[in-house]
């Protein structure tokens, strides 16, 4: 066992206890499976048994119903009987969250129950307390006498379990220990698991969601790496974002979380969380797993990495130096592709954020504008003072204005000193051990470098295991001490627009994640022009990219939680409606949650939350403290805008 997976430079799947949840096993060599939630009123069998078959027909393997109290436990019974008479006998899950009774009935129905640690028996009150350790212990004995009772009905009917533990509902008594971290969640679950296991049930899955991918993947990683040593051994894992929201963002933010893990073998079922109809989590899904079908777990030219240069439990940038503005301290750059424009006209710059007045003769520029171009040719007109402009050498020599226009080398044509140089900024590029990659070639680039200080590298490979090639890279360039910025290039000839979305998020995401990279540029299909992606969603690709690996913050941020039967009002309608007013906050992180089950727990990363506490009722919080209750829902939205302003979060909007 290699850190937290089986190998950091091929495609191998971490192997897990097999887990049988009625007719369908997880874990082991199994297919990863996919599942969803429904977000009816589990009390309207008939809704919920339309939208399960809708889930079902779809691709889901598993669907999960919420079950709040006794009652909807209780009518789970009547959603399976009608969906078994219909021929569907996909197995159901019961989403339990502080009523133990109702997952001590719902056990004894569906396949799986899932329980949160974290609000199961402990509370979360968001209270301060100082337990001793024999205080603490106490509490534990408490959790032992509450759970077991479900444990020993689930061994009992053969009903498997998942241990949900959630970033955001941390009950006091962990985060009194160990506070608001990763480290935190992973202790939550183990201890629900060390009881179960004691009672010699392992019938389990686990799964560390967190809105928050960067602190998802650390707690994965810290999951399996202390069930190995612990145990001997690792449960399945259920992947998924928690509270990540509806399109784009939602999707950028669902593949670089699930997709960092899965590139490493992590993980044996997936849910994407989106505030949208459950049937459309599906597809991303199913995008994300076929990546993986048939993936090769050779290495190629790959060297093995027996270390890594980086904490992969704990988020550090690599140590680079400036050049221009890029490394060091400066957030990741973004790089256009022009380089399929012949002749680039000023207009043509609004699609990465630069709007051109001819009247005025002045730019506009948004704050998800592009730093640098690629193109063909230097421009014939007059560039916006932020924008800089990247050519290939032999167009870099004819170039007019050298201190704008940067340099891009093959490795072959760096290591020429006949060739001229930028004495600002030249960009080289490194194959990631391709085929063809030359080991030599590499290593006098490499002794180039270190005395460099206007070199600018560009990784990008070719290998089908992508992310390990760049990643493997990047420990090259730390072994030797090389501290020059780092662009990762990415191109995608995905013949759908959203399979290119998945394919760039996880492929820079799950480098940005780890702290590697300065920047990124994204390539596409150049020979069908149907299915090529457009420059202005490549662009908005690259910055939510950026800011769901929290490494550039670029705009607005929602936390939104997908929906479910505890739902109190339309959340796809007002989630639409707030970010709609809201979306020109440039930082700010708002929660728009359904009820107050996810409500205050999920939205712990954010600096506001709007949350349903009745229906037609509202509740406002301003990070994890209430402010004002019980609005209502007719003028909630008004309401938030004025809390923004008395937290001078507000700005007015500008437009371009």
């Amino acid at each position: 066992m290699q850190l937290y997976c089986e190998s950091l430079t091929t495609y191998k799947r971490l192997p897990t206890r097999e887990v049988k949840i009625g007719n369908l096993i997880i874990g082991g060599n199994h297919p990863i499976r996919v599942q969803t939630m429904t977000t009816t009123d589990t009390m309207d069998t008939d809704a919920t048994v339309e939208q399960t078959i809708r889930c079902i027909e779809a691709g889901a393997e598993l669907v999960r119903i919420t079950a709040p109290s006794k009652k909807e436990a209780e009518n789970l019974q009547l959603i399976k009987d009608a969906l078994r008479s219909r021929g569907y006998d996909t197995p159901l899950v019961a989403d339990i969250h502080f009523t133990p009774n109702a997952a001590e009935i719902a056990a004894k129905i569906v396949e799986k129950v899932r329980v949160n640690p974290g609000n199961y028996v402990d509370k979360k009150k968001f209270e301060q307390i100082d337990y001793t350790d024999e205080e603490y212990l106490e509490e534990i004995e408490r959790i032992r006498e509450r759970f077991t009772p479900l444990v020993l009905i689930c061994k009992e009917h053969g009903t498997a379990m998942r241990i949900g533990t959630n970033h955001g509902s941390l009950s006091d008594r962990i985060m009194s220990r160990y506070g608001d971290t990763a480290i935190g969640m992973v202790e939550s679950a183990m201890e629900f698991l060390r009881i179960a296991r004691s009672e010699d049930y392992h019938n389990i899955v686990l799964s560390m969601k967190s809105s928050n991918p960067q602190v998802m993947v650390q707690a994965y990683r810290l999951l399996i790496s202390h069930m190995m040593q612990e145990f001997g051994e690792c449960y399945p894992l259920h992947l998924g974002v928690t509270e990540a929201g509806d399109g784009e963002d939602g999707r950028i933010k669902s593949a670089i979380g699930i997709g960092t893990l899965l590139e490493d073998g992590i993980g044996d079922t997936i849910r994407v969380s989106l505030t949208e109809d459950p049937e459309f989590e599906i597809p991303v899904c199913k995008d994300l797993i076929e990546r993986y079908q048939n993936r090769s777990t050779l290495s190629s030219n790959v060297p093995e990495i027996d270390k890594l240069n980086f904490d992969p439990f704990n988020y550090t940038r690599r140590k680079t130096f400036q050049v221009g503005n890029i490394g060091s301290k400066n957030v990741p750059v973004v790089i256009a592709d022009y380089n399929k424009h012949i002749e680039l006209q000023p207009n043509d710059l609004k699609e990465i954020g630069y709007h051109y007045d001819d009247a005025t003769d002045k730019w506009t520029i948004a704050d998800t504008a592009a730093d640098y171009i690629f193109c063909k040719k230097e421009p014939d007109f007059k560039l916006p003072g932020t924008l800089n402009v990247l050519l290939n050498y032999s167009d870099w020599q004819l170039a007019s204005d050298k201190e704008k226009c940067s340099p891009l080398f093959t490795d072959a044509e760096y290591l020429n000193d006949a060739f001229s140089k930028s004495d600002k900024v030249n960009f080289v590029m490194i194959d990631c051990y391709s085929e063809g990659y030359s080991t030599d070639n590499t290593q006098f680039v490499f002794e180039k470098l270190k005395t460099d200080h206007t070199a600018v590298i560009c990784l990008s490979s070719m290998n089908e295991n992508a992310v390990q090639s760049t990643r493997s890279m990047f420990v090259e360039l730390m072994q030797h001490d090389i501290q020059n910025p780092v662009i990762i290039i990415c191109d995608s000839n995905h013949s759908t627009t959203d399979k290119s979305l998945i394919h760039y998020a996880v492929e820079t995401g799950a480098l940005l994640i780890d702290g590697l990279g300065d920047g990124v540029c994204f390539g596409y299909h150049y020979s069908n022009p149907e299915i090529q992606t457009p420059l202005a969603l490549l662009n908005s690709i690259a910055f939510g990219i950026l800011q769901a690996a929290r490494t550039r913050i670029s705009k607005t941020e929602y936390i939104s939680c997908p929906s479910c039967g505890r739902t109190l009002f339309d959340l796809q309608e007002t989630t639409a409606k707030i970010r709609a007013v809201t979306n020109h906050l440039k930082g700010v992180k708002i929660a728009i949650m359904g009820c107050i089950v996810n409500g205050p727990g999920e939205m712990a990363d954010a600096d506001f939350g709007y949350v349903g506490s009745g229906v037609g009722k509202i509740t406002l919080y301003k990070g994890k403290e209430i402010v004002k209750r019980n609005v209502n829902s007719d003028v909630a939205v008004e309401e938030l805008i004025l809390l923004l302003k008395e937290n001078n979060a507000w700005v007015e909007t500008t437009k371009l």
